[in-house]
């Protein structure tokens, strides 16, 4: 492979490290809010076998809500991270193609449907996260609202 080859080649292969470093700041803030949720929860559950019967219900609820979030950032996270795999995928046959001169455009254009598919599901998810906080809140602030 000759220099200019070679530019164009890494070129290439650079364009979707991008997106591996945007998809990966998504993951920070999932995990960080997956983090806060878990932490909350522990708190929540140890001030219910504390409370009255009435409180421990509606503690019951906000756990509930709680779980639901943390199921939800799980899958999130996961399908990103999946992304992410894809991404990878499709640079190391990127570089396939430009290395040994060979032509993998379908898998090429699969592994990048295939990441955008996981990470537009992986938002959907984050965004139903942040619906299922609201709930949380509100039933947390039930006697005021």
């Amino acid at each position: 492979m000759e220099n200019p080859q070679l530019i164009t080649a890494l070129h290439t292969v650079i364009s979707p490290v991008v997106m591996i470093s945007g998809v990966g700041m998504l993951v920070l803030s999932m995990t960080n809010r997956f983090s806060h949720a878990t932490n909350r929860a522990r708190a929540l559950a140890d001030r219910r076998h504390g409370a009255d019967p009435q409180d421990r219900e509606r503690i019951a609820a906000q756990l509930r809500i709680f779980y639901r979030r943390l199921r939800l950032l799980h899958h999130a996270i996961a399908l990103a991270l999946g992304s992410v795999l894809c991404v990878a995928f499709l640079i190391l046959a990127l570089l396939a193609n430009y290395l040994f001169d060979t032509a993998f455009i379908g898998l090429l254009v699969i592994a990048f449907a295939i990441s955008l598919l996981l990470l537009v599901v992986s938002l959907v998810l984050f965004i139903c996260d942040t619906s299922l906080s609201l709930a949380a809140m509100r039933e947390e602030l039930r006697d005021v609202l």
